[in-house]
């Protein structure tokens, strides 16, 4: 486990088991919000973007927390030889995203990029939640098997298992 991708609906804890990884492995956490976002919460430009992602896929070992472009989420699950897809049910993201809003209101977040309002983003993250459907689907996980060919595939469908996560890698 070198380079890995962690993946998944908004507020299916990657940032969270993102951070317990980097911490059991040393491995240099990269979360893509923070790279794609200005400390103002404004959007970086997508050259800039696709030049420092580019510049994390080619380090030698890695951690990227996030979703990011669909063309670099793709580039990163070929780099990478670790795959965690958290695929919790609708209603636990959901509830995750409220419980980040509900806490957001008084501490910002870990992992949230400097100067990006916690209500904006979180109602974009229930807007996102609404569309995943589409994305997250039987579909993907078809194109998700054939990618991990020849890599460690974890599929994480619970909060039990996330929690459970760090302590067995």
């Amino acid at each position: 486990m070198k380079k890995v991708a962690i993946f998944g609906k908004p507020g299916s804890g990657k940032s969270t088991l993102s951070k317990g990884l980097t911490q059991a492995t040393h491995l240099e956490l990269h979360a893509l919000d923070s790279i794609l976002f200005k400390p103002d919460g404004s959007q970086i430009e997508r050259e800039v973007y696709d030049q420092k992602h580019r510049a994390i896929l080619h380090s030698d070992r890695w951690i990227i927390d996030g979703f990011g472009p669909i063309s670099s989420f793709y580039e990163r699950l070929e780099a990478a030889d670790t795959l965690i897809y958290i695929d919790l049910p609708y209603a636990v993201s959901y509830w995750l995203v409220t419980k980040r809003l509900l806490k957001g209101l008084f501490v910002k977040p870990a992992g949230w990029p400097s100067g990006s309002s916690v209500i904006k983003g979180s109602l974009q993250s229930y807007k996102t939640l609404k569309l995943c459907p589409r994305f997250w689907n039987d579909d993907f996980m078809q194109k998700l098997q054939t990618i991990a060919k020849g890599k460690k595939l974890y599929v994480i469908r619970s909060i039990k298992e996330l929690n459970r996560f760090v302590e067995q890698v």
